[in-house]
Order: C-alpha cells, then sequence, then structure tokens
C-alpha cells in the first residue's frame, strides 16, 4: 500500500471512531494514536468553529460548515439565546454542538471563546464589542458581516500587534459589494484605467414567482431596517463633481432607474452616505459616486404616503397604542374633520386620487379596519406600522426571496472613455435557505475557513477589500450561483457639457 492511500485509510478510521461506529474495536491507546493523525491537512485535533447567534442569515453558513466539517477535521459550535432555530439548522450533525448562551454571561461567553479557534459573531452590530474584546484576550480571530464600528476599528492596533485578523462587512451589503466592486475597480486601474464614476445598488426582494401583491415587496430580512430606512441623516453623494444631499423627507421621490436582463426595471434610491466609500474604494478622485436600495418601480412613490404622515417615526411613543384600531392609528396622523371619513381626509390630506394606484396599495394593507387591533404597548408609529406590514409582506411557507446587486462603473483609459455594467441575482430555495441568507452567509463561511487555513494572513480590524480576500472567495461564490455578469460599453456619464449641474 503506497504512503498516501495508508494516509487516507488512518485518516478514515479517524473519521469513524468519532463517529462511534467501530469505537469499540479498537483498543483505547490505539484510538488516541489515530486521532492526533493526519498527515492531509495537517490537523492534530477537531478544530472548533464558534459561531454567536443563530439568525435568519446564518443558515446558509451553518450548512456549509458542516458540510466541509468532516474534511476540514471542524466542530462547528452555535450559542444563541434561543437555541430552537439553531437545533433545526445542525439537525443533530455529529460535529455539531447547540449551547445556550446569554451574551451578557461573561464567565459563559469568555469560556466559550477560549475554548474556539475561531470566532463568528452573527449578533447586531451594536454586541460585537464584547466579543471582540475576548477575541483580543484570548488571541481568537473574527468574523462578522456587519458595519465596523468606530469602538472596534479602535481595537486594530492591539489586534496587529497580536497577528489576529478580525474580518468584517463580509455579508452582502457590506460584504459582496465590496469584494465585486473592488475586483473590477482594482482591474481597471492595473490596466492604468482612471476612474470616473462608480453607482452601486442593492435590493433584498420577492422573486418573481412569489410576486402576489401590488407593492412588488416583502420582507426578506429585518423589518424594521426596512421601516426607519433612511433616516438619522441625509442622504449624501457626488454626481459630476457636484455634492448632491436628499433629506429624509424627500428620498422617495428622488429615484433612478436600472434594468437588469431577465428581471426587468427598478428602482433605486440613494443611501445615507456614499462618499465615505471615497476612502474605502480609493476614489478620492472620481466624478460620480452613488450607493442606494433598489425596489421595484413604484414601491417608493407609495412608501413615500407612510413617510409624509409620520408613519415611520421611531422617536415617540403612541398613547393608549395597544387599544387602537388600525384605522384609528391612521386617523391619529389626519386633520379632525368629523364628517369626513378617515379614507376621504387620508386622500385630501395627501391629494391621491381614488383611481391611483397608490390607493389600491394602501387598501390592499387593510390600514383602515376597524376591528384589526394593534396589540402592541407603548409602541412607536415605526413600530406599529411594522407590524401592519407584517401581516402582508411576511413570506408565505412556499415563497422565495430575490437578492439583486448592481454596479456602473465608469473611466478612462488611453484617452477613451468607457462604462462597465455589472449585475448579480440571486434567487432564493426556500424560506430557511433564502437568498438572503445565502449571500450573508456563504461569504462569511469561506472567509472564515480561509483565515483558519491560513489562506488569509493580513492581521488587523479590516473590511474585504483587498485582493488577498476578495479573488477566491468571489471564485468558490460561484460555484453556488452567486456570480456578476458584466458587460461593457461607451461612457454614458450623466452630463458631459456640465449644463446644470
Amino acid at each position: 500500500m503506497s504512503k498516501s492511500a495508508g494516509t487516507c485509510l488512518r485518516f478514515i478510521n479517524i473519521y469513524v471512531i468519532e463517529n462511534s461506529l467501530l469505537k469499540d474495536l479498537f483498543l483505547p491507546h490505539f484510538y488516541c494514536e489515530l486521532i492526533t493523525f493526519d498527515s492531509k491537512y495537517g490537523f492534530n485535533k477537531m478544530r472548533k468553529i464558534l459561531i454567536v447567534g443563530a439568525g435568519r442569515s446564518s443558515s446558509a453558513l451553518v450548512r456549509y460548515l458542516l458540510d466541509k466539517s468532516a474534511d476540514q477535521r471542524l466542530k462547528i459550535i452555535i450559542a444563541d439565546i434561543s437555541v430552537e432555530n439553531a437545533k433545526k439548522l445542525v439537525n443533530g450533525h455529529a460535529n455539531s454542538e447547540v449551547i445556550e448562551l446569554d451574551i451578557f454571561n461573561e464567565v459563559a461567553r469568555k469560556s466559550l471563546v477560549a475554548d474556539a479557534d475561531i470566532v463568528i459573531s452573527m449578533l447586531p452590530a451594536r454586541f460585537h464589542l464584547e466579543i471582540a474584546k475576548d477575541c483580543i484576550e484570548f488571541e481568537k480571530n473574527l468574523v462578522t458581516a456587519s458595519y465596523v464600528s468606530k469602538e472596534l476599528m479602535s481595537l486594530d492596533d492591539e489586534v496587529k500587534s497580536k497577528g489576529l485578523i478580525f474580518m468584517n462587512e463580509i455579508g452582502v451589503d457590506p460584504g459582496l459589494d465590496h469584494m465585486s466592486a473592488m475586483q473590477i475597480i482594482d482591474r481597471i486601474k492595473a490596466k492604468g484605467g482612471k476612474m470616473l464614476l462608480f453607482e452601486s445598488f442593492t435590493g433584498g426582494l420577492i422573486a418573481p414567482e412569489s410576486d402576489d401583491n401590488l407593492w412588488n415587496y416583502k420582507f426578506t430580512w429585518n423589518p424594521r431596517n426596512v421601516v426607519v430606512a433612511g433616516q438619522g441623516g441625509v442622504a449624501k453623494f457626488i454626481q459630476e463633481g457636484k455634492y448632491k444631499y436628499i433629506p429624509y423627507h424627500k428620498l422617495f421621490r428622488r429615484t433612478e432607474f436600472l434594468s437588469i436582463e431577465g428581471y426587468g426595471r427598478f428602482e433605486a434610491l440613494a443611501n445615507r452616505d456614499s462618499l465615505n466609500y471615497r476612502d474605502i474604494y480609493g476614489l478620492e478622485d472620481v466624478l460620480t459616486i452613488y450607493r442606494g436600495t433598489i425596489r421595484r418601480v413604484g414601491f417608493s412613490r407609495a412608501w413615500n404616503i407612510f413617510v409624509q404622515l409620520g408613519l415611520t417615526d421611531d422617536s415617540y411613543i403612541m398613547e393608549g397604542s395597544e387599544f387602537l384600531s388600525y384605522r384609528e392609528f391612521i386617523n391619529s396622523f389626519l386633520p379632525y374633520k368629523p364628517y369626513d371619513s378617515v379614507e376621504l381626509k387620508l386622500r385630501h390630506y395627501l391629494k391621491i386620487d381614488q383611481d391611483d394606484v397608490i390607493w389600491d396599495k394602501l387598501l390592499e394593507l387593510d390600514l383602515f379596519s376597524a376591528e384589526k387591533i394593534v396589540g402592541l404597548k407603548d409602541a412607536t408609529p415605526a413600530q406599529i406600522l411594522q407590524h401592519i406590514l407584517m401581516e402582508s409582506w411576511s413570506l408565505k411557507e412556499k415563497d422565495k426571496d430575490m437578492l439583486i446587486m448592481y454596479h456602473m462603473f465608469g473611466y478612462e483609459i488611453n484617452g477613451e472613455k468607457k462604462q462597465i455594467e455589472s449585475n448579480m441575482v440571486v434567487i432564493g430555495e426556500d424560506q430557511t435557505y433564502t437568498a438572503m441568507a445565502k449571500t450573508v452567509g456563504l461569504p462569511v463561511a469561506i472567509a472564515t475557513l480561509a483565515i483558519l487555513n491560513g489562506k488569509i494572513k493580513t492581521p488587523g480590524v479590516q473590511l474585504p477589500i483587498s485582493k488577498e480576500v476578495y479573488d477566491f472567495i468571489l471564485m468558490e461564490l460561484k460555484e453556488y450561483g452567486i456570480k456578476f455578469n458584466e458587460k461593457e460599453m461607451d461612457y454614458l456619464g450623466y452630463n458631459p457639457n456640465k449644463l446644470g449641474a
């Protein structure tokens, strides 16, 4: 028998024994010898990946790592305050463990981090800092899908001094947007091109086969984030060298249009601050930089009704909110006219014709029901609106979601101006393995395994914007149907004569 064949046989024996199928056939000293031998990968034990948090976006992440666990010698430990979803995701897999954890229990949290080989935090961003400090204390690498906070970035020197990797913003948006954009930007620059324009839009939508309401929309991620999107600051961007600003009350009436081959026409509204990406992407001299969110055409005009009424406000509590009917909730924001119906007052107040499709969209949500009760104590208008919308916009059992990402790059090379359009469309499998879960979880999983195996080496608190990170991750994602289609064309720009810019 060759050396390689012997190695494979020994590796198989290890796997079988640890799954207790033939354990009793081996003497204890032989068992101990086997579990410390694996020349193929150089691992001498099962490597523990700790996942803290098992929410909606964790399904594809867990499945990927469990599928790799036998070959890569992994044990997947999921810790969450609620273990029911995690237990469903692992489905009793031999290389998994589910642990109930309150992250505010410092002793329990530190114990889990100390025992892990690498940590993934799928918690909300506000909880990452304590996990990060634990990782520094016990010298563990960390992966998150969230935006890097100033507090987390302040740990960069300490992280680098310990040779650790804290990889952040490696989900979909942020994450895939960074990697797919930087791959093309770096390619253009490597050829001697000068960037003129960069636009990027992402949208979590409902797949065409499950699109069955007038809004052409359902919640495919955190509903609260959808309801309060755009608040907290003005949208800022640059077009043809001119700074542009859109205040929140005008945000949903200033949209751009884009088309995706095979999927039709969409609209895009500006994100809060596109200017941050000049430094991140090395586009300090670019004439146009604009990032936004994708919706089906017509969504924003209808959503603007909620904004103008004040229904998306999350800054105050409505008295007696638990007793309000939906009709009373809407009427709370309308003028007092005792002889006019709520419907008539709303149409007059916001100048909506009764044959306008917007009116049909409002009726579809049952907003004027006198029988349905809010039932939420001390709720804000935004919380009540979210409650109402979830009745109509939650995914049904067989619904599929859709994730769209669209980039536009304008550049000049050898005196010639050109433009590249790049887009990605991913359709979910079901309510568990959604497009959102795949595009968030798979980049996290691939990066985690790459760090664990030493493929990503650069230390520090970082984003996935270097070739060391994005090239192989984007390549592997193609195997899972997550890929970008590119089209090159003549540069269109905005206003070549700069008249009225």
